[in-house]
């Protein structure tokens, strides 16, 4: 079996940069409040009518594409992860099909948050690793500015977020000892409404209140989306953000070790890490706890907000286009979130 390499990387993120103190006009907070709780200095939101998750993917696999020296009648198979496709469905994999004229390939969504992108990355692993396939567009995209609640009630999430998209295309290594060494998944749901965006959505959790004790099935049925959701603030993103940093403090290492301990390999040996970019204060706590240097870790976040299933490819290119990754070098992705979900990918670049 052929190991998989990263042949080609890419991102796209808006021009529209929005720092912490634009956000004063819309909720009680401040810059340092936000900078003290998540280290985000600032984000980039979509032009809310002109972009969306699919075409700032589309931007990122351009480029992913060109650099590693094919077209997109090449690619032969599509991974989009995303938690805020362009539409409830179908999902983006086909629009990027679409947009970018590639042939009627197959296309697979993800929808896995914020480790969706390593989760993507494992499918494409394995494709390779068979055969199957030989040119894989994997891609991250999302465009949160469009839901969220810009308002006080949701400063502890709204803040957080932010847009933009990575790309890779995964090919087989030629190198020995070259490409993917290894990939971990895990996920645990016991928690899962902890970090959840509930509506709209098929539970009907909400009318399971006493206030619609009189309503009856059928109505209850009518009522997918509704001004009651709008106003209980059930449509937006709802964390319970000390519960989320508890577990993911525990997990992220964990994960990390693991990919280390199937490859034989030490912290020690890491060149760089790309954590998921969900709160500065996680990836330094993991980086003490895993006795890390500055120089092995890579943070975006100050520049670009949580941008969940993007934030691993965009911090990786932005790494790889600074220099901080080069050939032979040992790069772990590590990602963790709603579900809760977690995964790690060991790299030979």
């Amino acid at each position: 079996m052929h190991k998989s390499k990263i042949a080609g990387i890419g991102m796209y993120v808006p021009a529209n940069v929005v720092t912490n103190n634009d956000l004063l006009k819309y909720m009680d907070t401040s810059d340092e409040w936000i900078q003290e709780r998540t280290g985000i200095k600032e984000r980039r939101y979509a032009h809310r009518t002109e972009e969306t998750t699919t075409t700032m993917g589309v931007e990122a696999a351009k480029i992913a594409i060109e650099r590693a020296g094919i077209t997109p009648q090449d690619i032969d198979f599509i991974i989009f992860a995303t938690l805020s496709p362009d539409y409830y469905f179908p999902g983006c994999g086909v629009l990027l099909q679409r947009a970018m004229k590639m042939k009627e390939i197959g296309a697979l969504d993800v929808r896995n948050q914020c480790s969706g992108f390593v989760y993507a990355l494992s499918v494409a692993d394995q494709f390779i690793k068979t055969g199957m396939y030989k040119n894989i567009l994997v891609v991250g995209a999302e465009k949160h500015s469009f839901g969220l609640d810009f308002s006080t009630r949701g400063r502890n999430v709204s803040v957080i977020f932010g847009d933009g998209a990575g790309a890779v295309v995964l090919q087989p290594a030629s190198k020995e000892g070259q490409g993917i060494l290894s990939t971990h998944l895990h996920s645990n749901g016991d928690s899962a409404e902890i970090l959840a965006m509930y509506n709209p959505g098929t539970h009907a959790n909400h009318w399971k209140e006493e206030k619609y004790a009189s309503f009856d099935e059928a109505e209850i049925g009518q009522m997918f989306f509704s001004h009651q959701m709008i106003e209980d603030g059930q449509i937006f993103p709802n964390m319970d953000g000390p519960a989320v940093f508890k577990v993911a403090v525990e997990k992220f290492p964990e994960v990390i070790r693991e990919a280390l301990a199937a490859n034989s390999l030490q912290t020690s040996d890491i060149n760089l890490l790309i954590p998921h970019q969900a709160n500065l204060r996680i990836s330094q706590f993991v980086q003490k706890k895993l006795g890390l240097r500055d120089d092995q870790l890579h943070n975006n976040i100050q520049k670009f907000g949580n941008t969940t299933a993007a934030s691993v490819p965009i911090a990786l290119c932005e790494a790889w286009e600074q220099g901080k990754v080069k050939e032979g070098d040992l790069v772990c992705l590590a990602a963790f979130g709603s579900g809760f979900t977690w995964a790690s990918a060991l790299i030979r670049w």
